[in-house]
């Protein structure tokens, strides 16, 4: 008997298994990015094979020669041209680009886009879950406080389960790191940025499937304002600790060497700590996107009952742990944070015995 090579059925269902990969792989990565529509899901008609979007559109707000401001539904989910008083805008991989009526995006050598890409201050889905996480944040807190105050100092409704986690924030956190002397002038930040990604980190879980602190600018924003925070608050003692590390117990003639290699390294250290910030948690809340996303689109790859309960069954459990770890990456990032504050606002204890003598005397 000849051998035979797969037949036609093998060959048709290896082929639509690699398009599903596909088509798996481009969803995940459509879902890391921002959009410029609040997309809640889509669906394609079986008859008339037409795609339909459930969800509202955003405003778009350009800069190009004068303000420009239109709705993101001209650009029907990035499938058409939007034009705006005689000009043409087109939305490729979640940027607008300026275009002509067919729509032509060119690109250059290494596959960027060449066309003129005017200042964007559109309201995309991540800033628009920002204002509703900032909104929430304020009538939150604005409600606990009220609360405190109606109630001599007890908390009620809400409140009681968010009072023990801000004095958590309040005694393990913040005067653990800072000290009880210097730990209230950083603790409106503290408790903003923890309740910020604690808050979208959970939306993020959620069906409407917002990315917001996957987005590597969000986090290097919040990243940037812990470095100028630390920066701007750093005592003498901490910037002398940065160029003057080994003290004033050597005569500079011993020590010139080695600071050749380690201010240096000090200086460094400034800028790789809130890189380090950003990086976690751009990286945790990235990957737990995507192992997410994979887990579950195995259930449209596979096809079958054994791998969908597999698969399903791993998402769930998955999807357990992302809870925890949403609040794990907001403690991680403030706890963080109060230690970088901590060391801003270090005295040396021989300054403080000096402090104390003259009081004294």
């Amino acid at each position: 008997m000849s051998a035979k090579g797969p037949s036609k059925d093998a060959a048709s269902s290896g082929d639509s298994r690699a398009e599903r990969k596909q088509q798996v792989k481009d969803y995940i990565a459509h879902h890391l990015l921002d959009s410029h529509d609040f997309g809640l899901f889509s669906y394609t008609d079986d008859v008339t094979q037409e795609k339909h979007h459930v969800g509202f559109p955003l405003p778009i707000i350009l800069w190009d020669g004068g303000l420009k401001v239109f709705s993101s539904s001209k650009f029907h989910h990035g499938e058409t041209v939007a034009q705006v008083d005689g000009s043409y805008y087109k939305i490729e991989h979640a940027k607008i680009y300026k275009t002509d009526a067919a729509g032509t995006i060119t690109y250059d050598s290494a596959n960027h886009p060449t066309n003129i890409a005017p200042l964007d201050f559109s309201i995309t889905k991540g800033v628009f879950m920002i204002l509703i996480t900032a909104f929430l944040m304020f009538f939150l807190f604005k409600s606990l406080a009220k609360s405190y105050g109606n109630n001599a100092g007890i908390a009620t409704g809400a409140g009681r389960f968010f009072e023990p986690i801000i004095t958590y924030i309040r005694d393990d956190i913040a005067i653990a790191n800072i000290g009880e002397g210097k730990y209230k002038k950083y603790m409106p930040f503290l408790l903003t940025v923890f309740f910020f990604i604690w808050f979208l980190n959970m939306f993020g879980l959620t069906p409407l499937g917002v990315n917001v602190t996957g987005n590597i600018a969000v986090t290097t924003a919040l990243a940037l304002i812990v470095f100028i925070i630390t920066t701007f608050t750093g005592t003498k003692d901490y910037w002398k600790h940065i160029f003057d590390p080994l003290g004033d117990g050597m005569p500079w003639a011993g020590k010139i060497f080695i600071y050749i290699i380690l201010v240096p390294i000090e200086i460094l250290g400034l800028f790789i700590k809130p890189f380090a910030l950003l990086i976690r948690l751009y990286a945790n809340m990235t990957a737990g996107h995507v192992v997410l996303g994979s887990l579950l689109g195995l259930i449209y790859i596979f096809q079958n009952w054994i791998g969908g309960t597999l698969s399903f069954g791993l998402a769930f459990a998955i999807s357990l742990i992302e809870i925890l770890v949403a609040l794990l990456q907001a403690y991680i990032f403030t706890m963080l944070a109060a230690l970088y504050f901590g060391f801003a606002s270090e005295t040396h204890e021989h300054d403080q015995e000096h402090d104390g003598e003259i009081a004294h005397l």
